[in-house]
Formats: C-alpha cells, sequence, structure tokens
C-alpha cells in the first residue's frame, strides 16, 4: 500500500514512517549546527517524548551538546488493521535508532503515563539503566482526559472563555477552509476539570512518586511547558480554562522549586511561542493568531519551530544556569511578544477572513507544519514507496 495523509478536521489519521524518519534526521542536523547545551543533564526522563515540545527536548538533549541518555513515556498507537499508526509511534523508532547509532541509550515505555503500572516501568527503568538516578524531568503531557485516582471515571478539559461568550474563527485543515463560531463560557465544573488535566497536578505526583523512589539525582532540574500570549489570545486562553489550568502549573512549578532545594535542583514552568502542534490545534479562535504570527515572525527572521525553541531553551535558558523573570518563569516567548512582532500581528489579524486568510496570513507555512508532524510535505522522502502491514508492524520502539 501506499500511505497517504488522511486529515479529518485538525487530527491527522495517517502518518508516513519514512516522513517521520527523515523530520527526526532533519530535526537532528539542526541541533548538530547549533550553538551547544553545555553542563547539560545526562539521564533524562521525557513525559510525552513523542511529539511536539517532548521529542524536541529528547533530540536537543541528546544530539545538541549534552549526549544525554533518555527515558521517554509516551501513548502511542502502533500499525494494525484500523491504520498504520500514529506519528509517535514512528517517531520513537527512528529516534532510537539514530541515538544508539551515536551510543546513547533510548528507552521508550508505550502506555498511559497517568497509571501506576507505567510509574512502576519508569522506576524499574532508571534503577536498570540510569543507575536509579534522574538529571532532568520533562513533563509535556498534552492530553484532554485524565483519570480519577482509584476510579474509572474520567476528568474531562474543555477549552473555553470564561464568563462571556466567545466569537471568533478557526481554520479546519482538512478542508482549507475558515469557520466562524460561538464558544459559550465554562461553567464552574468545566474550569475545575480542565485544571486537573492541564494543570500541575499530576506533574507534582509524579516528582513526588519519583523522589519517593529515591530517584532524584543532584542538582536534577524539572520543567514543564505553558503559554501566555499577547492581549488578543487572553480571551480563549490567558483568561480563559486553559489560562487557569496554567497559572495552576506556574504555582505548582513554585512548589515543586522548593521541594527540589532538598537536591540543589529546581523546577520551572517554560513559557513557549505559539506553535503549530498536535494539541495547539485545537485550540478554538486560536488558529487566525497563528496565521498572523507566523507571516509576522517569518518577515522579520524571528520564527522559531519546536526543535529550535527547544535548542535554545537547554543551550541559554536553563543550561548552564536558569534565567528566569520575576514570576521565576522561563520565557522563551520573548520573540513573539516582541513590540515589531506584535505591532504587525495587530495589522495583519482584524483584516483575515475567509476569503483572504490564506493570502494575508501564513497558511501555507501553518498547514506545512502540520503536515510535517506526521511525515508528510518533507523534502527528500518517496512518497510513491509502497509499505506491508506486516512490515510496518516489524518496527517496533
Amino acid at each position: 500500500m501506499k500511505i497517504e495523509p488522511i486529515i479529518k478536521g485538525v487530527v491527522a489519521r495517517s502518518a508516513h514512517p519514512a516522513g517521520c524518519e527523515q523530520a527526526i534526521k532533519n530535526q537532528i542536523a539542526f541541533v548538530s549546527r547549533s550553538k551547544m547545551i553545555t553542563q547539560g543533564p545526562k539521564r533524562v526522563l521525557i513525559l510525552g517524548g513523542s511529539s511536539g515540545f517532548g521529542l524536541a527536548s529528547r533530540i536537543a538533549l541528546t544530539f545538541g551538546g549534552a549526549k544525554a541518555d533518555t527515558l521517554a513515556v509516551s501513548f502511542e498507537r502502533g500499525p494494525s488493521e484500523k491504520g498504520v499508526g500514529s506519528a509517535g509511534w514512528y517517531n520513537n523508532i527512528y529516534f532510537k535508532q539514530q541515538a544508539n547509532k551515536v551510543g546513547s541509550k533510548a528507552i521508550n515505555i508505550i502506555g498511559d503515563a497517568f497509571s501506576e503500572t507505567i510509574r512502576q516501568q519508569v522506576i524499574d527503568t532508571i534503577q536498570q539503566q540510569f543507575d536509579g538516578k534522574v538529571d532532568l524531568i520533562v513533563y509535556s503531557l498534552a492530553t484532554g482526559v485524565r483519570p480519577k485516582p482509584n476510579s474509572d471515571e474520567m476528568w474531562h478539559s474543555a477549552i473555553k472563555p470564561i464568563g462571556e461568550t466567545l466569537t471568533g474563527a478557526s481554520v479546519n485543515i482538512e478542508h482549507d477552509s475558515w469557520h466562524e463560531s460561538e464558544l459559550p463560557p465554562a461553567s464552574d465544573q468545566e474550569i475545575l476539570d480542565t485544571q486537573k488535566v492541564m494543570g500541575g497536578e499530576d506533574w507534582e505526583s509524579w516528582i513526588d512518586f519519583l523522589i519517593n523512589h529515591d530517584a532524584i539525582a543532584p542538582q536534577c532540574q524539572t520543567i514543564a511547558f505553558s503559554y501566555i500570549g499577547p492581549q488578543c489570545t487572553h480571551a480563549i486562553y490567558h483568561q480563559g480554562t486553559l489560562g487557569r489550568a496554567k497559572v495552576d502549573l506556574h504555582q505548582t512549578s513554585h512548589a515543586l522549586n522548593l521541594k527540589l532545594a532538598a537536591f540543589n535542583g529546581g523546577a520551572y514552568a517554560c513559557v513557549c511561542k505559539a506553535l503549530v502542534t498536535k494539541a495547539s490545534v485545537f485550540i478554538p479562535t486560536f488558529s487566525p493568531y497563528v496565521l498572523a504570527l507566523y507571516r509576522s515572525m517569518k518577515d522579520q527572521r524571528l520564527h522559531e519551530t519546536c526543535i529550535e525553541q527547544m535548542q535554545r531553551l537547554f543551550n541559554s535558558k536553563l543550561y548552564p544556569a536558569p534565567v528566569v523573570d520575576g514570576e521565576r518563569l522561563i520565557r522563551m516567548d520573548e520573540w513573539e511578544l516582541k513590540e515589531s512582532v506584535q505591532r504587525q500581528v495587530a495589522q495583519i489579524l482584524p483584516k483575515l477572513n475567509e476569503t483572504n486568510f490564506k493570502q494575508l496570513g501564513d497558511y501555507q507555512g501553518f498547514k506545512a507544519e502540520f503536515m510535517q508532524l506526521n511525515g508528510f510535505d518533507i523534502e527528500d522522502v518517496d512518497y510513491e514507496q509502497e509499505y506491508s502491514l506486516n512490515e510496518l508492524k516489524s518496527l517496533t520502539p
């Protein structure tokens, strides 16, 4: 069979193995020629390491100067009669192959990072492969649901405004179309549930778990990713349910920082720029802002992808010493929030509509990054190649 892109709304239902492999190689090539990470970690646990910031962290820390060994947990699906499997499945496979070639350990645990079974596998692996300790924990889980402890019930996040209805537009990647919509305000329960899923509680429980199992190395750091954005995005993000969850994440970083101080380590929320990720494309009314932002930042030669953000994070903002603002946040969004960038965004954004969003905004770049997340639209890949299901099943992470 020949593997074609299958897009439903803003969800990719297929992934191209060779494209995922080439994407890994391209990111390795980038960090290999970038400013190197110095005094970086050697044993890294990444919770959510198969795509987005988690995968980019893994690549940067292994190939960008630190030469780290990594253990990544991700919830991915492999090939079956239902489909070829997810991009993250192949990212895990091909990252491991490349890391092993340079003598770095790359261990993949596939499963639900919220489950006690997976946590025990993580501890067992750290004890067996990492001399019982880790130097860095990257928390990069992106999910819409989280199971309640000791229960079959779930918390479900709801990405909504708080207090008032929000009217705005979103982009449908499947049909390359623009859709106006109204979002009702979140209920109190939805606000709480979103905080439970996307806030800091699970991050803290993971760190407590590692501390209790004596798996924290001296000077161990932990980071989790956040976003704040400019005023024009605040209704759906900073002042919405997502923002409430991120405030909880920031507060959690302070609590964890006190706990890790006993190890001469620290905990930080890292505020990144707006990017196309598998999670961000789901945020209602957010895509028009990203189209305008991409146009502005590319015009001013300030645009960064996930891998560029993570290499800069680890080579200048976390190592050799953390660089934080007055609220102890690591700010990777300073280029996004530059006055010159936001001035141009403010000129573009009000003009965008269903007839011109592809021309005025950077829709081509927006869609290309989405496709590339799933192994498509990447140079030097033979998309005419035929695969058999058995061949794909023989690849294991």
